[in-house]
């Protein structure tokens, strides 16, 4: 193998791959689509907008989605406590790219 040709061994080297992983997952989509539609959610209503997912299901995505960057989780220091989730700025670029993909795959199921 030449030296100009790099083998890629990480699938995070590829940048597809790499936000394909991002958006993967069963729950993570009905999740950005909540929070796009509503644009700020609680916990529990988050849980209520994207029906079947469980507690633990939806805790570690939100985790991971955060650890990401797409969605942002600001706690107020009340009682009782208070979380509301919603969006960064790379989240809402993401549905406006997803958006396009959901154009692409109508176009597709119509041929």
């Amino acid at each position: 193998m030449s030296s100009e040709k790099k083998e890629i061994n990480n699938y995070n080297d590829c940048p597809l791959t790499f936000a394909l992983n991002i958006i993967g997952g069963k729950w993570r989509l009905p999740i950005i689509w909540a929070l796009w539609k509503n644009k700020t959610l609680r916990y529990n209503e988050l849980k209520r907008n994207v029906s079947g997912i469980t507690n633990m299901m939806l805790a570690q995505s939100l985790k991971e989605m955060e650890t990401y960057g797409l969605i942002v989780r600001k706690q107020y220091m009340e009682i009782p406590p208070r979380v509301e989730y919603s969006l960064t700025n790379a989240g809402v670029d993401l549905v406006q790219n997803l958006e396009s993909l959901a154009k692409w795959g109508k176009r597709m199921q119509e041929k």
